[in-house]
């Protein structure tokens, strides 16, 4: 299904004109709208509509028809012609209908590895008492299922962008259309929510082994390793040893707590930008991406050390989206989007 809602979107004809008129109908739009809001309720003035392909051929043949019944001049042909034309009309009303009033807001986007898609989330929301049928969200590349919002209800449709570099993807513009009813009209609305989406260093598929491990001893406590001296209790998470289990205090008070341990050795590394072995500064961010991805797995600590940042060694999922923003935002002018 083309993304490009023009009344010819399929027949080829002329397609540098074509591209150039759309490219300069949307400089249009945008110039017209504005930036959106972050919720955005669309007007009936924000809605567009052109016969498809379809009602181009619907209204060719009722006109047909009623040119047939004049040179006839035969009632039930009159009557089936204006029964057509009435059924156009009330097609094209519904058709724009089934779009205004709809609520658009941003849902979020994970953030993704260079040459990965990004998925924007868009939450569309019905507060109206009709049934709004077959809408669907797209761009120039990609275009979203299609779905019926109910009386009330909110969806969440997906919009993939394709990624080739670390920092920030943007979704500056997408559209909402539908077909609905019988597709003989296309209404659409451009947005402009100016959405973005963090991108993360591309990993490296061959990098060398990271640092050596670092030992120390009983500098810190430790959540996961050292049982020398105990240091209290905490609540249990998932993947802590059974063996750290205080039972006796879960008997007491039926809550799942884990023993804490300090002054063993504890381990990290330290992974920093001026050592890595490679002499590009994209090499070595791929280098250090792959080292963050890989360690983070077997769940030991690690530290970072950039020019400009350092993260002391920890692990877990804030840590891990601490470090990797780093690495994509280094030495990028846009730091904040």
């Amino acid at each position: 299904m083309s993304s490009i809602p023009w009344p010819f979107p399929k027949l080829g004809l002329f397609p540098a004109v074509t591209a150039a008129a759309g490219r300069r109908v949307r400089r249009w739009a945008r110039h017209r709208q504005g930036i959106d809001a972050a919720v955005t309720r669309l007007r009936p003035g924000r809605v567009y509509i052109l016969p498809t392909g379809v009602g181009l051929v619907f209204a060719l043949m009722t006109f047909a028809m009623l040119l047939g019944s004049m040179n006839y001049n035969n009632n039930l042909s009159f009557v089936l012609t204006f029964m057509l034309a009435g059924l156009g009309f009330v097609s094209m009303h519904q058709c724009q209908r089934n779009l205004v009033g709809l609520e658009m807001s941003f849902a979020g986007v994970e953030p993704v590895f260079a040459g990965q898609s990004a998925l924007f989330r868009v939450a569309i929301s019905n507060h109206s008492k009709n049934t709004r049928h077959g809408i669907m969200i797209y761009t120039d590349d990609d275009a979203s299922e299609i779905l019926d919002l109910l009386p009330g209800e909110s969806e969440i449709f997906t919009l993939a962008v394709g990624t080739d570099a670390r920092g920030w993807v943007r979704l500056e513009r997408f559209g909402i259309r539908s077909l609905f009813p019988f597709e003989l009209f296309r209404s659409w609305a451009w947005l402009h929510m100016d959405l973005k989406g963090l991108v993360y260093p591309r990993a490296a598929e061959n990098a060398p082994p990271p640092p050596a491990t670092q030992a120390a001893r009983g500098h810190r406590q430790h959540d996961a390793r050292g049982e020398e001296d105990f240091a209290g209790l905490r609540k249990f998470h998932e993947g802590d040893s059974p063996r750290h289990v205080a039972w006796k205090a879960y008997a007491r008070s039926n809550q799942l707590l884990a023993k804490q341990f300090a002054g063993a050795d504890t381990s990290s590394q330290w992974f920093v930008f001026d050592q890595v072995p490679a002499s590009g500064t994209e090499e070595r961010l791929s280098i250090m991406t792959r080292w963050i991805i890989d360690t983070d797995r077997l769940r030991a600590d690690y530290g970072l050390r950039m020019p400009d940042d350092v993260f002391s060694p920890a692990h877990g999922e804030e840590h891990r989206r601490r470090c990797l923003e780093s690495l994509a935002l280094f030495e990028l002018e846009d730091r904040h989007g």
